[in-house]
């Protein structure tokens, strides 16, 4: 039986030209090596998988070359390279950082170097996993790093660069290798196909280089299992079920199902999902990974961001058409709320399904509308939560069609958003109201009402008749409702707001919190001044901005609190933060030991006098 050698170690590049994905570094070295501009020290850092220390062994033979090519190759036939082709050559030495990290290893390292080459003009030295080096290997490293013999080059690997020294890297030139691209690993990938006749699916490449992320090691380990899974006939269907990967079919129908806001198919598509062994959070960054490529399908530059094949690109393109850019927008805000989320939920399941329901309905819970004077598009509110009254517009179906299921006019559009124009109510402020003299008839009807002979709906309805309202929702109905409680029930007389009344009820307000055994909100409230700079205007002045904060959240509370006591609604709490004892709490300056030894011996002249008779030196 033949020895099987695994795709990455027989397809591993042998000259610059086959490196994939890495032409910016493979130019420099080749340009370098061509113009004998070639550094001591090398450092190539970048991803697992990516090609350093390809790379760092074709520099290793490219530098030894004894008929270089002019494009800077080696050519492949010389003594030096047949002899590193064999495995064979002693001008180059790899070491493994990983296992060889102490500093004994790196002495011996250093003592090999003082010796030249028998043969050929360099030795080359490859480190790999260079940032598992100790400490003191590295300190062992540094002066023949700096400073090694003319013949010794150094190529260092790593992927992990920020756990190197300064002081190494500062004595390197350093090569930053990239992940490789989706387009240049599915290349790769379909050309090692065709020397191996494998049949391929470009969309099973395709699969194939999305799931590696940009990792050519894992690329072609990959392939060799769905190659073995599969007999050598690679589809997208079978390479979706051996990678275990969500197909891009169910996204194209859940997203057909949210736009009709079909809310039931979209949650038994889901349902199916899970049955297939997926999890939430895969669904979740599977349904964010394609609203963000239809978001970039809606424009012709950054088509190329969109790492997909051809036919799953056009799809895009289509379905993309039939969607708004705020709507992709919001709904990636609100996944990545939700898979944000997702791990602290107890009920997993309903946390994604909630997030589809809202996915089917956001249509009409955000609407984006465009300005009319200033073109500027912005959030349209739902509710009237400001002093100017907010304007509620109708869904756009419902704008859409007049009363008899005709198209809208202007006229009709205009009356449907005047209809549903809110004014927010002004504050009710409680005043003494005199109770006017009743009889006759109203006294009659008066006292049957509280006989309970009569309903009060029956008085309301005979006395005055009902005016239809529009309806509210949110805020603005609790406003409302608020206001008509304060109105029928009864009418308290305002009490004066004087400082000493405020002292009063001020204490009584921290007394709640020292009762519960809340000593921190306690010592905060009672450092904070409070005055009355206006007849309805309390002022609460911080002395640092920790207790400000605490202020701000407390703001709803205390004022509250105040309006209730003094049963005036129109009261206004402000929150003000004391610049001026900022710089008082935090206390004097530390002293030096040379300030605090002096501070001592004025105390305690002794101290000094035993500083003299022992000749002591202070390390100040």
């Amino acid at each position: 039986m033949e020895n099987f050698i695994v795709s990455a170690r027989k397809y591993r590049p042998q000259n610059f030209s086959t490196v994939v994905g890495q032409a910016h570094i493979t130019t420099t070295l080749k340009n370098a090596i061509r113009n004998n501009q070639l550094a001591h020290a090398f450092l190539f850092c970048g991803p697992r998988g990516v090609g350093k220390t390809t790379c760092a062994r074709i520099l290793a033979k490219t530098i030894n070359c004894e008929n270089l090519q002019p494009d800077g190759e080696a050519c492949n036939q010389c003594h030096s390279c047949t002899s590193f082709n064999e495995g064979s050559s002693f001008n180059i030495h790899e070491l493994d950082a990983a296992s060889n990290n102490s500093v004994d290893d790196i002495r011996t390292l250093v003592e090999q170097v003082r010796f030249a080459p028998q043969a050929g003009k360099y030795k080359i030295y490859i480190i790999d996993e260079v940032h598992m080096l100790s400490s003191s290997a590295f300190n062992a490293f540094l002066k023949t790093l700096e400073e090694p013999p003319p013949y010794a080059i150094f190529i260092l690997a790593t992927t992990e660069k920020h756990k190197i020294l300064p002081t190494i890297l500062s004595r390197c030139q350093i090569f930053d290798f990239k992940r490789i691209t989706i387009q240049d690993t599915v290349d790769h990938l379909l050309e090692i196909c065709q020397k191996e006749n494998i049949e391929a699916e470009t969309d099973a490449l395709h699969l194939v280089a999305q799931k590696t992320d940009g990792c050519m090691r894992d690329s072609l380990s990959t392939l060799d299992k769905i190659v073995s899974f599969t007999g050598g006939h690679l589809t997208y269907s079978n390479t979706l079920e051996h990678l275990n990967i969500l197909d891009y079919d169910y996204f194209f129908k859940v997203m057909e199902a949210v736009m009709v806001q079909d809310v039931a198919t979209a949650l038994l598509i889901f349902d199916e999902i899970l049955q297939k062994g997926f999890e939430g959070d895969n669904f979740l960054n599977g349904w964010a990974e394609f609203l963000r490529n239809l978001l970039m399908c809606k424009e012709e530059k950054v088509m190329h961001l969109v790492e997909v094949s051809g036919n799953l690109k056009d799809r895009y393109r289509q379905m993309s058409g039939k969607v708004s850019p705020s709507y992709l927008i919001t709904a990636l805000h609100l996944l990545n709320e939700t898979e944000i989320n997702y791990r602290m939920a107890r009920n997993k399941r309903l946390h994604v399904e909630m997030a589809l329901i809202k996915l089917c309905y956001l249509q009409q819970a955000v609407n984006l509308v465009s300005d009319e004077q200033t073109g500027e598009v912005v959030k349209k509110k739902l509710v009237a939560d400001g002093a100017a009254p907010q304007r509620l517009r109708a869904p756009f179906a419902t704008l859409a069609k007049g009363s008899a299921g005709q198209p809208a006019t202007t006229a009709s559009i205009a009356a449907s958003e005047a209809r549903l124009t809110i004014e927010t109510p002004e504050p009710v402020k409680t005043v003494p109201v005199a109770q006017p003299k009743t009889g006759g008839l109203t006294s009659m009807k008066e006292a049957l009402v509280a006989n309970g002979t009569i309903p009060a709906a029956t008085t309301t309805a005979t006395s005055k008749p009902a005016t239809p309202q529009p309806k509210m929702t949110g805020l603005a109905a609790m406003k409302e409702a608020l206001a008509a409680k304060q109105q029928t029930g009864p009418v308290k007389q305002a009490i004066p707001i004087t400082l000493g009344a405020l002292h009063v009820y001020w204490e009584e307000f921290i007394d709640r919190f020292r009762q519960a055994n809340k000593m921190t909100v306690v010592s905060n409230l009672q450092l904070a001044a409070i005055t009355l700079p206006a007849p309805e205007e309390i002022a609460i002045t911080s002395r640092n901005i920790v207790q400000f904060r605490f202020m701000e959240e407390e703001k709803l509370a205390i004022s509250a609190f105040f309006k209730d006591k003094f049963h005036n609604l129109g009261i206004v709490l402000t929150l003000l933060l004391d610049e001026t004892q900022q710089a008082v709490d935090i206390g004097p300056a530390p002293l030096s030991s040379r300030e605090q030894f002096q501070k001592m011996t004025e105390s305690y002249p002794l101290i000094k006098e035993l500083k003299d008779r022992l000749n002591l030196e202070l390390d100040f």
